[in-house]
């Protein structure tokens, strides 16, 4: 099989060292970044062809992620990567403890469709940044964004330490069959599940970025035309089709229709349109079907109106929904956004609890109190108080999951120790050594121990 030929290129290149050098590691991130740089057009063209997705977006939610977490991992490699001196016990002296990072290997990231270079190209790049071998399997749902990546890479980077692998379900069952020393895997629960099973059988790490319904509640204590204005275009931003969009809406009863008339404003405002350059396509017509059979036509706020053709759904707001409608049991990943009532806040909260630990939540409020009890009582992944999404943006916040929505997180230097084991140094003098650990044992050694430990 090619693919393990080119996982025991890496594992033999590995072995070599040159990967640890900072000065390799840097070498290859700055060519990366030029090659993004100078592909720009071509990167937009392929993202294109797979869902409609705009030069605009294309950079803002995808290219400006990755160019941004090149400069950071160039700009503070030396410093994650120098050994971090620590306190060294009592019983240790005379002595001293270091914690090392050391690139785990050979790595396997596996990418997802809805945002194809930013969730395949940044856990590289931090994986990279380590001091790892790479293999990429991008999703081959958005096909052109896997092959333009693939030419990309490929021609460009020696395969012994960079390679794009492509294919779909077979090859990637066939890629989990094979040992590496770490598994990054974005996409659903479902196949996240597949994932750990098989990494299981090696007993291979694994980081899982999963998802969930993540919700967004806004009280009456809110700015509610930024709150209207941020929950709309972070919900339909890739046309609902990004893990962290607020998946459903909890609302305070007292100010429900007039904020719901304020999430129809703009909605309008923002022309959400089938071609427009601030709205997608659904990725292909296995989503359309599933998403458009949620749609439940006696609860339709706004919109509802779909074009199979165009794999366009228009943004929809679905009203007086309950916990134990369809749209309820499942992440919706797509434009529509279900909205239900609440009286008490706390009620609200506890019935967040019931379901399983989304991948974000998000709260928009000015009271310190509310703020305070749902940071206190909710778990999720990570989220924003009086915003939506943006927490992505912030390369000193982890990103990752809790629970059914993931394990393990990234960017920034989170990303570097995820690809990093952190080894335990310990380096003794070797004068002044005391006798008490050494046989023969007594009493008297024996309480001397006790005080020292």
């Amino acid at each position: 099989m090619e693919i393990e030929k080119i996982l025991l290129s890496q594992r033999d290149f590995f072995k070599t060292q040159q990967t640890k050098s900072l000065a390799f590691r840097k070498m290859y991130l700055e060519k990366l970044k030029k090659l993004i740089i100078s592909n720009e057009n071509m990167l937009c063209e392929a993202i294109n062809r797979d869902f409609g997705k705009s030069k605009f977006d294309t950079f803002t939610t995808e290219l400006s992620f990755i160019l941004n977490d090149i400069d950071y991992y160039i700009r503070n490699l030396k410093s994650l990567s120098k050994p971090k001196k620590v306190r060294t016990n009592l019983v240790n002296q005379l002595g001293s403890s270091k914690v090392y990072a050391e690139p785990l290997g050979c790595v396997l990231v596996i990418g997802a469709w809805n945002y194809p270079y930013q969730l395949s190209l940044s856990p590289i790049i931090a994986a990279m940044a380590a001091g790892n071998c790479c293999l990429l399997k991008p999703s081959e749902i958005a096909e052109n964004t896997m092959k333009a990546m693939a030419s990309l890479i490929n021609k460009n980077f020696p395969p012994e330490y960079l390679y794009v692998y492509e294919g779909g379900i077979e090859e990637t069952t066939a890629l989990l069959t094979l040992k590496f020393d770490k598994i990054f895997f974005t996409g659903s629960t479902k196949v996240g599940k597949i994932i750990y099973k098989a990494a299981a059988e090696h007993l291979t790490p694994v980081t899982l970025e999963l998802g969930g319904k993540s919700p967004a509640i806004v009280t009456k204590n809110a700015n509610l035309e930024i709150a209207a204005k941020r929950i709309v275009w972070g919900k339909f931003l890739n046309a609902g089709q990004t893990c962290v969009a607020p998946d459903y809406l909890l609302i305070e009863e007292t100010i429900q229709e007039q904020f719901l008339e304020m999430l129809r404003k703009y909605i309008k405002e923002f022309q959400y349109e089938p071609g427009s350059e601030q709205y997608t396509r659904i990725i292909n017509q296995r989503n359309f079907q599933r998403l458009v059979r949620l749609i439940d036509k006696e609860k339709i706020y706004s919109g509802g109106h779909f074009d199979e053709e165009k794999l366009y759904i228009e943004p929809t707001i679905l009203n007086s929904v309950d916990w134990n409608d369809t749209i309820m049991q499942e992440e919706i990943f797509g434009p529509l956004l279900p909205v239900i009532s609440f009286q008490s806040y706390n009620a609200a909260l506890n019935s967040i609890l019931e379901l399983e630990k989304p991948l974000a939540a998000y709260l928009f409020t000015h009271n310190a109190e509310e703020k305070d009890i749902f940071t206190k009582k909710i778990s999720f992944g990570g989220g924003c108080i009086n915003d939506t999404v943006m927490h992505l943006s912030n390369d000193n916040l982890p990103f990752g999951g809790v629970g059914s929505s993931g394990m393990g997180n990234y960017h920034g230097k989170y990303g570097f120790e995820t690809f990093s084991h952190q080894k335990a140094v310990l380096e003794k003098t070797t004068w002044g050594e005391p006798g008490i650990k050494y046989p023969p044992y007594s009493e008297k050694k024996l309480s001397w121990i006790k005080k020292l430990l």
